[in-house]
């Protein structure tokens, strides 16, 4: 899909994504930097998919119950109508959404929009989530957060599954999920 840019005005846009596994802040950070944007009198939007309802229907609230209002939305290129004229869009769980939102970020982008997209690089099998791989590759900044395992103590990359439900998708927090570094998350296979 070839995206048209504007370059008819003096803003310039571009793509930040935060990544890690679960309970590394990655919304923490997201939120840390919407609020201090609209500190700065910067106009932002923030968005979230619609199935996430974890903590709050209309809210991305972060584990440690930091929260702003959102839009939750069911489809990316729902984004493009309702971020007309802003300065900053902020995604939230960007693994998440469909095929779309890769060209709706380079849109933004293209038009002077800076985007803030947070998602899980990878699932609980460890492997590339969602159209995260293709945010990271497209994205002008890349922060990689790491949460503690809760076995050892090191930094953790990977969200351990403690239950043995099948699918790729299935929300849930600590009940359901815990952060691992890469060897203890292989020994559960050993």
């Amino acid at each position: 899909m070839f995206i048209e840019p504007n370059f008819s005005g003096e803003r310039r846009g571009w793509i930040e994504v935060i990544c890690g596994s679960m309970f590394s802040g990655k919304t923490e950070e997201l939120i840390r930097r919407l609020k201090r944007a609209r500190i700065a009198n910067l106009k932002v939007e923030i968005f979230k998919p619609a199935i996430d309802v974890r903590y709050h229907e209309s809210e991305v609230v972060s584990h440690d119950s930091n929260s702003i209002q959102s839009t939750p939305i069911d489809n990316s290129q729902t984004i493009l109508l309702l971020a007309n004229g802003v300065d900053i869009v902020g995604i939230d769980e960007a693994q998440f959404f469909d095929d779309e939102i890769l060209h709706v970020c380079e849109r933004l982008a293209l038009n002077g929009t800076r985007v803030i997209v947070a998602g899980l690089d990878m699932d609980y099998m460890g492997k590339p989530f969602g159209q995260m791989p293709k945010l990271l590759a497209i994205a002008d900044y890349i922060t990689k957060l790491h949460a503690i395992c809760v076995r050892c103590g090191n930094i953790a990359a990977i969200s351990y599954r403690k239950t043995a439900t099948d699918g790729q998708v299935l929300l849930g927090e600590k009940d359901v999920y815990e952060p691992r570094c890469r060897k203890c998350y292989h020994e559960n296979f050993s």
